[in-house]
Protein backbone atom coordinates (compact mmCIF):
# COMPACT_ATOMS: atom_id res chain seq x y z
CA UNK A 1 0.00 0.00 0.00
CA UNK A 2 0.95 3.61 -0.40
CA UNK A 3 0.48 6.88 1.47
CA UNK A 4 0.58 10.07 -0.58
CA UNK A 5 1.10 13.50 0.99
CA UNK A 6 0.22 16.32 -1.39
CA UNK A 7 2.04 19.53 -0.46
CA UNK A 8 2.69 18.74 3.22
CA UNK A 9 3.68 21.80 5.24
CA UNK A 10 4.88 20.65 8.66
CA UNK A 11 8.12 18.63 8.78
CA UNK A 12 7.30 16.93 12.10
CA UNK A 13 4.07 15.53 10.67
CA UNK A 14 5.88 14.17 7.63
CA UNK A 15 8.53 12.62 9.88
CA UNK A 16 5.85 10.94 12.01
CA UNK A 17 4.12 9.66 8.89
CA UNK A 18 7.42 8.34 7.52
CA UNK A 19 7.88 6.45 10.79
CA UNK A 20 4.37 4.96 10.51
CA UNK A 21 5.07 3.96 6.91
CA UNK A 22 8.42 2.43 7.88
CA UNK A 23 6.83 0.41 10.71
CA UNK A 24 4.04 -0.88 8.47
CA UNK A 25 5.87 -1.36 5.18
CA UNK A 26 3.83 1.29 3.36
CA UNK A 27 5.47 3.37 0.65
CA UNK A 28 5.40 7.13 1.30
CA UNK A 29 5.00 9.49 -1.65
CA UNK A 30 5.68 13.21 -1.17
CA UNK A 31 4.23 15.50 -3.82
CA UNK A 32 5.89 18.90 -4.15
CA UNK A 33 5.87 21.70 -3.34
CA UNK A 34 6.76 20.84 0.24
CA UNK A 35 6.62 23.36 3.07
CA UNK A 36 10.12 22.34 4.24
CA UNK A 37 13.41 20.94 2.98
CA UNK A 38 13.83 17.17 2.85
CA UNK A 39 16.87 17.44 5.13
CA UNK A 40 14.87 19.33 7.79
CA UNK A 41 16.13 18.34 11.26
CA UNK A 42 12.62 18.28 12.74
CA UNK A 43 11.38 15.87 10.10
CA UNK A 44 14.38 13.61 10.57
CA UNK A 45 14.01 13.71 14.34
CA UNK A 46 10.30 12.83 14.19
CA UNK A 47 11.16 9.81 12.04
CA UNK A 48 13.72 8.70 14.65
CA UNK A 49 15.96 5.87 13.53
CA UNK A 50 13.34 4.33 11.21
CA UNK A 51 14.54 6.09 8.06
CA UNK A 52 16.45 3.02 6.84
CA UNK A 53 13.11 1.14 6.77
CA UNK A 54 11.23 3.89 4.93
CA UNK A 55 10.51 3.75 1.21
CA UNK A 56 10.06 7.46 0.41
CA UNK A 57 9.47 8.69 -3.12
CA UNK A 58 9.39 12.36 -4.08
CA UNK A 59 7.35 13.70 -7.01
CA UNK A 60 7.70 17.18 -8.47
CA UNK A 61 3.93 17.56 -8.97
CA UNK A 62 0.59 15.72 -8.84
CA UNK A 63 0.82 15.26 -12.62
CA UNK A 64 4.24 13.62 -12.26
CA UNK A 65 2.88 11.36 -9.51
CA UNK A 66 0.09 10.22 -11.86
CA UNK A 67 2.54 9.63 -14.74
CA UNK A 68 4.79 7.53 -12.49
CA UNK A 69 1.83 5.57 -11.06
CA UNK A 70 -0.51 4.96 -14.00
CA UNK A 71 -3.84 3.46 -13.00
CA UNK A 72 -3.26 4.15 -9.31
CA UNK A 73 -6.36 3.35 -7.26
CA UNK A 74 -6.49 6.39 -4.98
CA UNK A 75 -8.67 7.18 -1.97
CA UNK A 76 -8.71 10.86 -1.00
CA UNK A 77 -9.00 11.74 2.70
CA UNK A 78 -11.05 14.88 3.29
CA UNK A 79 -13.53 16.27 5.77
CA UNK A 80 -15.81 16.92 2.77
CA UNK A 81 -16.23 13.26 1.80
CA UNK A 82 -19.62 11.56 1.37
CA UNK A 83 -18.67 8.47 3.44
CA UNK A 84 -16.33 7.38 6.20
CA UNK A 85 -13.07 5.55 5.67
CA UNK A 86 -14.40 2.24 7.05
CA UNK A 87 -16.95 1.95 4.23
CA UNK A 88 -14.24 1.18 1.68
CA UNK A 89 -12.62 -2.16 0.86
CA UNK A 90 -8.91 -1.36 0.47
CA UNK A 91 -6.53 -3.41 -1.63
CA UNK A 92 -2.80 -4.07 -1.22
CA UNK A 93 -1.80 -1.67 -4.01
CA UNK A 94 -4.13 1.22 -3.12
CA UNK A 95 -2.96 4.79 -2.55
CA UNK A 96 -4.23 6.77 0.47
CA UNK A 97 -4.00 10.45 -0.46
CA UNK A 98 -3.84 13.28 2.09
CA UNK A 99 -3.56 17.03 1.61
CA UNK A 100 -1.69 19.84 3.30
CA UNK A 101 -2.29 20.60 6.95
CA UNK A 102 -3.75 24.08 6.44
CA UNK A 103 -6.24 23.46 3.62
CA UNK A 104 -6.35 19.78 2.77
CA UNK A 105 -6.62 18.67 -0.85
CA UNK A 106 -7.63 21.09 -3.60
CA UNK A 107 -11.36 21.27 -4.32
CA UNK A 108 -10.81 20.50 -8.02
CA UNK A 109 -9.00 17.26 -7.21
CA UNK A 110 -11.74 16.22 -4.78
CA UNK A 111 -14.50 17.07 -7.25
CA UNK A 112 -12.83 14.99 -9.95
CA UNK A 113 -12.66 11.96 -7.63
CA UNK A 114 -15.58 12.54 -5.27
CA UNK A 115 -16.67 8.88 -5.35
CA UNK A 116 -13.22 7.97 -3.97
CA UNK A 117 -13.26 10.50 -1.11
CA UNK A 118 -13.34 9.25 2.50
CA UNK A 119 -13.53 11.01 5.85
CA UNK A 120 -12.74 10.23 9.46
CA UNK A 121 -15.87 10.78 11.56
CA UNK A 122 -15.60 13.57 14.10
CA UNK A 123 -17.74 16.19 15.79
CA UNK A 124 -19.27 18.76 13.46
CA UNK A 125 -17.58 21.57 15.43
CA UNK A 126 -14.10 20.08 14.91
CA UNK A 127 -12.32 21.33 11.79
CA UNK A 128 -9.93 18.41 11.33
CA UNK A 129 -7.49 16.00 12.97
CA UNK A 130 -3.71 16.19 12.90
CA UNK A 131 -2.35 14.92 9.58
CA UNK A 132 -0.10 12.23 11.05
CA UNK A 133 -2.97 10.93 13.21
CA UNK A 134 -5.27 10.87 10.18
CA UNK A 135 -2.77 8.87 8.13
CA UNK A 136 -2.34 6.35 10.95
CA UNK A 137 -6.10 5.92 11.42
CA UNK A 138 -6.87 5.26 7.75
CA UNK A 139 -3.71 3.23 7.06
CA UNK A 140 -4.29 0.87 9.97
CA UNK A 141 -7.89 0.29 8.90
CA UNK A 142 -6.70 -0.56 5.40
CA UNK A 143 -4.06 -2.90 6.82
CA UNK A 144 -6.57 -4.47 9.25
CA UNK A 145 -8.86 -5.33 6.35
CA UNK A 146 -5.98 -7.21 4.74
CA UNK A 147 -4.97 -9.08 7.90
CA UNK A 148 -1.96 -6.85 8.66
CA UNK A 149 0.23 -8.41 5.94
CA UNK A 150 3.87 -8.78 6.95
CA UNK A 151 3.30 -7.25 10.39
CA UNK A 152 3.85 -8.89 13.76
CA UNK A 153 0.68 -9.09 15.81
CA UNK A 154 2.13 -10.19 19.13
CA UNK A 155 4.89 -9.16 21.48
CA UNK A 156 6.34 -10.15 24.81
CA UNK A 157 7.55 -8.52 27.98
CA UNK A 158 11.28 -7.99 28.37
CA UNK A 159 11.29 -9.85 31.67
CA UNK A 160 10.11 -13.44 31.57
CA UNK A 161 8.80 -13.37 35.15
CA UNK A 162 5.67 -11.32 35.78
CA UNK A 163 5.86 -8.86 38.66
CA UNK A 164 3.56 -9.54 41.61
CA UNK A 165 0.17 -7.93 41.44
CA UNK A 166 -1.79 -6.50 44.33
CA UNK A 167 -3.55 -9.88 44.76
CA UNK A 168 -0.22 -11.49 45.74
CA UNK A 169 -0.05 -9.36 48.89
CA UNK A 170 -3.40 -10.48 50.34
Amino acid sequence: MHVVLVNPEIPQNTGNIARTCAATGLTLHLVKPLGFQLDDKYMKRAGLDYWFLADVRVHESWEEFLRENPGANCYFATTRAPRDYCQVQYGPEDFLVFGRESRGLDEELLAAHYEKCVRIPMRREARSLNLSNSVAIVAYEALRQQGFPGLTGEGQLREAQPKPGWQDYL
